[in-house]
């Protein structure tokens, strides 16, 4: 599966109605509600603001939002999915230009201006990761964060309490040979465990 490499906006014109594409990453179905309440603040005037959102996790949503059946909700999460992209939400602001479209006029207006967001936002494949926590000597935190470093790890936190416990994010990949590297003078577990 991969992941969008940035968030990223797309217009479209078809017969004078204006499409209005936002690609956004996402991590939690709240993620994507949150993003959708603000495109709908921004965009109060428009009628209909149809999405699709899927996660790594493979959970998902589509919405038409007002729309024709199957109009815009399904032909968005398409190109999502024939994308292989996860942790994405696309929502495509509709403002309304005079002349009906039609179910399949809809659904490929709101098809393409998806997949012009989707180009606008790159992609990159997703490498599975592993959170640990790593608990040493204080005096030994430089050396434990150089080998973080050294095996493409991000720090996300430091705590001192006594011991000093830095919590990572790594590649599953370069796990086994950082535990091997600090296992002499550090403990590491799982994030969340114990």
């Amino acid at each position: 599966m991969k992941a969008i490499l940035h968030p990223a906006e797309a217009k479209l014109v078809r017969e004078r109605s204006r499409f209005l594409a936002y690609a956004c990453p996402v991590a939690t179905p709240e993620e994507a509600e949150a993003v959708l309440s603000r495109l709908r603040r921004e965009h109060h005037a428009a009628r209909h603001i149809p999405y699709a959102y899927r996660l790594h996790s493979g959970e998902g949503r589509a919405s038409d939002d007002g729309e024709p059946s199957g109009s815009a909700g399904r032909p968005i999460l398409s190109v999502i999915e024939g994308e292989d992209l996860g942790d994405v939400l696309v929502a495509v602001v509709r403002y309304f230009g005079g002349v009906k479209l039609g179910v399949g006029g809809l659904a490929r207006a709101y098809r393409d201006a998806a997949r012009e967001a989707l180009v606008a936002a790159g992609s990159r494949p997703v490498v599975p990761e592993k959170r640990l926590v790593v608990a040493a000597d204080p005096g030994r935190v430089g050396a434990l964060l150089s080998l973080a470093l050294k095996h493409e790890a991000r720090i996300l936190s430091q705590q001192f309490r006594g011991r000093a416990e830095v919590e990572l994010v790594l590649p599953e990949a370069n796990v086994g040979p950082f535990e091997a590297a600090v296992a002499p003078w550090c403990e590491v577990r799982e994030a969340g465990n114990g």
